[in-house]
């Protein structure tokens, strides 16, 4: 069973919700969706300041976006991921891979 009822949130962001009679007692599982007018364009406002407003989409350099999607690949297996037994293994291996040093 599936009730849907629009409300407004008011600024103390309290509500009282009325169920109907004819919903059993019992455990239930509420959910929140905002309204397409009041949504945010991401959840997160610290993330939110990275999303283009025209677009909706992440406003990452192209550095960043190649980083996302290497990270994603090894996620999926199709690039190995380096494992290290030690943070200064890791430490090494990240320092030999930069050319300022």
């Amino acid at each position: 069973m599936t009730i849907t009822q629009t409300v407004e949130i008011p600024a103390d962001h309290r509500l009282v919700i009325d169920v109907p009679r004819e919903v059993p007692s019992g455990k239930v599982i509420l959910s929140y969706t905002a309204s397409p007018e009041t949504a945010p364009l991401h959840p997160c406002p610290i993330c939110a300041r990275n999303i283009d407003p025209e677009t909706g989409n992440p406003r990452y350099n192209a550095e960043t976006v190649a980083a996302i999607e290497e990270g994603r690949a090894m996620m999926r297996g199709e690039i190995p991921a380096k494992k290290f037994s030690s943070l200064d293994e890791m430490w090494d291996d990240l320092m030999k891979d930069d050319p300022a040093e």
